[in-house]
C-alpha cells in the first residue's frame, strides 16, 4: 500500500512539473477529479459558503441601515395615522384630510426605502418575506385611497353630520339640510363602488400574506395576531361597504324623500315588563315621514287598540301555559317570538283587521325606555305640553332615569277616576324630542348618530318594513331584530318574558356562565348557568292603594334557543322540568321560574350540542332586546374569560 501511494504521489508531481501533451493533460485532470470528486465538492461548498457569508455580511450592513430607516419612517407614519384618526373623532374633517395626505407621502417614502431591499426577492426563503412586505405596502396604499375617497364623499355633508368644514348643506334649518341630503345621496353611491374597489385590493393583498410564517410573539409584539387581525379587518371592511350600499340606496325611500311620504306605526315596548322582542307593547303611535321630517299623527294606549280588535283568537299553547290571566290572544301579547320580523308579521296581519286604524302603513318601528332615555342624555330635558318635563337625570324616587318614573306615573299608576288617553303621551313626547333634535346644535348630531347605532345593536330600536328591499336594508344594518341559526358555530339566545302582569325588570340583573367541553364524537357538552338578582325592595302593588308599582314578583317564561339537535341532560332551578321542542331551525328549552324582590334565582342547564370543529370553539351569543348589557364568563376546556354582552357577540378560542 505504501509503495502504491508513493507511486501516486510521484505521478501527481509529474503532472504538476513536466510538460505533457494536451490529450494526456485532459486525461490526467479527469482522472484526478474522479479520484478526488468528494474533496472537490467540499471545496466548492466551502467557496460558496465563504462567498455567501461575504455577501450576507454586505447585505447585513445594508439591511441594518435600511431597517433603521424603515423603523423611523414607520413610527412617523403611525403617529400621523393616529393623529388623523383623532382628528376624525374630533369631527375636524379638514385637518383629517391633511393628515391623510401627509400619511400618503410617508407611505410613499417607506416604499422607496423598502425598494432598496429588492435583492431579497431573488434569494430563496427570504423572497417570501420580501413579497409579504410588498403586499402590505400595496394594501396600505389602497386603504389610504379608500380613506381619502371616504372623506371626500362625506365632505358635502360635513355640517349635517357635525363635522368641522364647509359642507354643501350649511345653510337653512336642520330640516332643510336633511331634505337636501336625502336628495343627493344617490351621488354618493358611485363613490362607494370606488371605495369598495380600493378595499378589495387591500383585502386581496393582505390575504396573500401567510401568517403562519411569523412567530406568535416577537420582541413582546403578537406579530402573527397582527397579521391575522389586519386580514380580518380588511375582509370585514369590504363586507361592510358592500352591505352598506343597499342601505344607502333605500334610505331616501324610507325617509320619504322627493315628497314620497311614508307612514309608520310606532310601538312602545316597556322593557320594565320584559317580553320576547324587548318589552310589553304598552302604547302605539302613527307618524308620517316626508323629506326626513317626522310628524306624529296620533298615539294611544295598546289596550284601546285591543278594544277595537274584536277577533277572538285562541291563545297559543306555549304562551297560554304561563299567561293564565288571558283567555284569548290579544294584540298586546303577539310579540312572543324573539325574532322581531316573525312577531311583527303576526301582529301586523291582525292589526290590519282593526277598524278605524290607518291601512296605508309602510312599516313598524319599536322603541323602548332605554332608547328614549339615551336621546334625552344627548339632547337634555324636553317639555311635553300637558304632560310635564322629561329628562335622563336619575330620580331618587326610583333610582332610575326621571323619564322612566314619569312615564310610569302616567301609564302605570292606578287612579280612582277614568284617565283618558293615559298612554297617549307617546305621540306628544316623540314630537317634543324630534323638535329638539331638529334644532340641536351640529355638535350633538354625531352623538345622536352614535346613540342610534348603539340602540340598533342592542335592539332598543327595531325596524320592520313591508317593502322587501327596505326590509333587506334593515336586516343588513342588524336593525331587523332577526334570530337566525349560525352555520358551523354554537349558538345561545336567552329569552325572558315577564308574564306576571307586574313591573320588575327595571331592577332585575342577570349574569351568565357558559362551560364548554372539548368535542367528542361530533358533540360538545355545555352547562349554561344564569343567575338573576332583584336589587330593590317590593313596591305596594295593591291596586286599591293607588301607588306606583315598579317592582313586584317576577314570573318569568324562560327560553334558551340553541343549535338544532341539542339535548338536555340536566336542568335545575325551574319550577317544572323544561320542555324541549324545535322552532325556526333551533332547539328550544322552555321553562319557568319565579323571582322575588331582593331575591335571587339560578338556572342551570347541561346539554349536548352537535359540533364538528375540533380545533376552535366558535360561539354566537344572541342578545335579547330590552335587556341591559350583562357579564358572561366563557369557560372553554378550563380557560376562562369574561366578556360584556351589549349586542350580538361572536366568541372564538382554541379548545
Amino acid at each position: 500500500m505504501l509503495e502504491k501511494n508513493e507511486v501516486l504521489q510521484t505521478d501527481n508531481s509529474v503532472l504538476k512539473t513536466q510538460p505533457q501533451p494536451l490529450v494526456t493533460k485532459r486525461f490526467a485532470v479527469k482522472h484526478w477529479i474522479q479520484q478526488h470528486r468528494w474533496h472537490t465538492v467540499f471545496i466548492i461548498i466551502g467557496v460558496v459558503l465563504i462567498l455567501s457569508i461575504a455577501i450576507a455580511g454586505v447585505l447585513a450592513v445594508k439591511t441594518y441601515a435600511v431597517a433603521q430607516n424603515l423603523q423611523l419612517q414607520s413610527q412617523e407614519a403611525e403617529l400621523i395615522g393616529r393623529t388623523a384618526y383623532q382628528q376624525f373623532k374630533e369631527q375636524n374633517l379638514p385637518a383629517a384630510k391633511i393628515s391623510l395626505e401627509n400619511l400618503q407621502e410617508k407611505v410613499t417614502q417607506i416604499e422607496q426605502t423598502y425598494a432598496q431591499l429588492a435583492v431579497y426577492s431573488y434569494i430563496p426563503v427570504a423572497n417570501n418575506y420580501y413579497q409579504d412586505g410588498q403586499h402590505a405596502l400595496t394594501a396600505a396604499q389602497a386603504a389610504l385611497a379608500a380613506g381619502q375617497k371616504s372623506l371626500g364623499a362625506i365632505e358635502p355633508y360635513a355640517d349635517v353630520l357635525g363635522f368641522a368644514g364647509e359642507g354643501t348643506f350649511a345653510g337653512g334649518t336642520a330640516e332643510d339640510r336633511l331634505k337636501l341630503v336625502l336628495q343627493t345621496i344617490e351621488k354618493v353611491l358611485p363613490e362607494l363602488d370606488l371605495i369598495a374597489q380600493d378595499l378589495t385590493i387591500a383585502q386581496t393583498e393582505l390575504a396573500l400574506i401567510d401568517a403562519t410564517r411569523y412567530p406568535t410573539s416577537f420582541k413582546g409584539m403578537p406579530l402573527r395576531e397582527y397579521v391575522l387581525q389586519a386580514q380580518e379587518l380588511s375582509a370585514g371592511a369590504v363586507t361592510s361597504i358592500t352591505e352598506f350600499k343597499p342601505v344607502l340606496e333605500q334610505l331616501p325611500q324610507i325617509a320619504g324623500a322627493n315628497d314620497q311620504q311614508r307612514k309608520y306605526l310606532i310601538l312602545f315596548q316597556n322593557d320594565n315588563e320584559l317580553r320576547a322582542t324587548g318589552g310589553f307593547l304598552t302604547a302605539y303611535a302613527i307618524i308620517t315621514v316626508k323629506d326626513g321630517k317626522v310628524t306624529p299623527e296620533k298615539s294611544d294606549d295598546i289596550y284601546e287598540l285591543d278594544k277595537k280588535f274584536t277577533k277572538k283568537l285562541a291563545i297559543p299553547e306555549q304562551l297560554g301555559k304561563y299567561l293564565t290571566t288571558e283567555k284569548y290572544w290579544n294584540l298586546r301579547d303577539m310579540n312572543i317570538s324573539p325574532d322581531f320580523k316573525t312577531s311583527m308579521d303576526v301582529f301586523f296581519e291582525h292589526y290590519k283587521e282593526v277598524r278605524g286604524e290607518p291601512s296605508d302603513i309602510d312599516g313598524i318601528i319599536t322603541v323602548d325606555t332605554e332608547f328614549l332615555t339615551g336621546l334625552l342624555k344627548v339632547l337634555g330635558p324636553v317639555e311635553v305640553p300637558g304632560y310635564g318635563t322629561y329628562s335622563a337625570e336619575i330620580s331618587p324616587k326610583c333610582d332610575c332615569p326621571q323619564i322612566i318614573y314619569a312615564l310610569s306615573e302616567i301609564i302605570t299608576r292606578p287612579t280612582p277616576y277614568i284617565r283618558e288617553d293615559r298612554k297617549g303621551v307617546l305621540g306628544p313626547l316623540m314630537r317634543a324630542i324630534l323638535t329638539k333634535a331638529y334644532g340641536a346644535p351640529k355638535q350633538q348630531w354625531p352623538e345622536l348618530f352614535v346613540h342610534t347605532q348603539s340602540a340598533i345593536a342592542g335592539r332598543n330600536l327595531q325596524l320592520y318594513f313591508l317593502d322587501p328591499a327596505a326590509q333587506q336594508a334593515a336586516e343588513l344594518l342588524n336593525a331587523g331584530g332577526r334570530m337566525t341559526p349560525q352555520p358551523n358555530a354554537d349558538f345561545l339566545g336567552i329569552v325572558n318574558a315577564n308574564l306576571g302582569g307586574a313591573k320588575s325588570n327595571l331592577f332585575v340583573e342577570h349574569s351568565v356562565t357558559q362551560t364548554i367541553s372539548a368535542p367528542e364524537a361530533g358533540m360538545i357538552t355545555k352547562t349554561v348557568e344564569v343567575t338573576y338578582k332583584n336589587t330593590h325592595k317590593a313596591d305596594n302593588c295593591n291596586l286599591e292603594a293607588g301607588l306606583l308599582c315598579l317592582n313586584s314578583t317576577l314570573r318569568d317564561w324562560t327560553r334558551l334557543y340553541v343549535p338544532a339537535g341539542s339535548v338536555i341532560t340536566d336542568a335545575q332551578g325551574f319550577t317544572t322540568t323544561p320542555k324541549t321542542y324545535d322552532e325556526d331551525g333551533f332547539t328550544v328549552f322552555d321553562g319557568f321560574f319565579i323571582l322575588e324582590p331582593l331575591g335571587s334565582a339560578t338556572l342551570r342547564i347541561t346539554y349536548t350540542v352537535p359540533y364538528e370543529n375540533t380545533q376552535d370553539y366558535i360561539g354566537y351569543i344572541w342578545k335579547q332586546g330590552g335587556v341591559s348589557p350583562f357579564e358572561m364568563v366563557m369557560d372553554v376546556t378550563g380557560g376562562q374569560e369574561q366578556i360584556l354582552v351589549s349586542s350580538d357577540t361572536t366568541y372564538t378560542t382554541e379548545f
